[in-house]
């Protein structure tokens, strides 16, 4: 399957956000914490050089937590502040508001020479679709203050959320890049729902996933679906045979007794996605 969702708002979104760049003293990034590196839009880093960086590794929850320690270390080695999140929480909103000051400390510094004071930080929340900018926003602020879903694109303009006397944010719509050099990362992309589900094959990408998983986190899909990852003779059972046991486990068959493979890959990409797979990172830092 070929990966790739660009709709044309992202384009204007890409534009708007190079405008309003030069009014920003600090770029947030969210990306996912079970695909750090394959939910970061590699245009972020041109569009982000010469201002503070914070990385929050939002669904840090749904991730591997060795692995997330793996992640930090890695961004951290390159420069970046990194926060591990669960924007849905307010309890590490503390956290990030003093590694914000933390990080733009110079800033604050050269304002107090020049006799500017109280001056709030300002800083663009950036991100992939759906990998969780507005929740972050709406607990850090409080208040229901950006438009939320659980589908990729809600937020399609910009908008600024003063939080306190100190920071300003300006929320920006999710974009991905044109051109997906790596296939694989697209395929990542479309696990976490990034892309738009109706453009995908839901069976393929239920395919590669239950691939990955059993190589990688074997057991995970037997605890949550009562099957056999592997044969009497310890073969991996292949990813079809592992997909139609889902379908039968969870009753996904069709009228005469087909089974329904569409319905059961949904089932899977759902269940991965809401975490109840258990904690899963689909992929870790080269040399970590």
């Amino acid at each position: 399957m070929n990966y790739q969702w660009y709709p044309g708002h992202m384009t204007k979104a890409k534009r708007q956000m190079q405008e309003d760049i030069k009014l920003i003293d600090l770029v947030i990034e969210l990306v996912d914490a079970r695909i750090p590196l394959s939910s970061r839009n590699p245009d972020i880093d041109d569009l982000g050089k010469n201002k503070a960086r914070l990385i929050l590794l939002n669904k840090a929850d749904l991730a591997d937590e060795k692995k997330n320690k793996l992640w930090k270390a890695y961004f951290q080695e390159q420069g970046f502040f990194v926060v591990e999140l669960d924007a849905r929480k307010r309890n590490s909103m503390k956290l990030i508001q003093d590694t914000i000051l933390e990080s733009c400390k110079e800033k604050i510094e050269r304002d107090r020479r020049r006799g500017i004071k109280n001056r709030p930080i300002r800083a663009m929340v950036v991100g992939i679709p759906n990998v969780g900018k507005s929740t972050f926003i709406n607990t850090f602020a409080g208040k229901a203050a950006a438009k939320t879903g659980n589908r990729p694109g809600v937020t399609k303009g910009k908008q600024w959320i003063r939080l306190n006397k100190n920071v300003e944010l300006l929320d920006t719509p999710g974009i991905l890049w044109p051109k997906f050099d790596d296939q694989a990362v697209g395929m990542r992309l479309a696990w976490i729902g990034s892309m738009n589900d109706s453009i995908l094959n839901i069976d393929e990408l239920s395919l590669d996933l239950i691939a990955y998983l059993t190589e990688n986190y074997p057991g995970a899909l037997e605890k949550r679906y009562q099957l056999q990852e592997t044969d009497d003779a310890g073969t991996k059972v292949k990813p079809v045979e592992v997909l139609s046991q889902i379908a039968k486990n969870r009753n996904c068959i069709r009228s005469g007794g087909e089974i329904d493979y569409s319905k059961a890959a949904v089932l899977l990409l759902d269940d991965f996605r809401s975490g109840r797979l258990g904690r899963l990172t689909m992929e870790v830092p080269s040399g970590f």
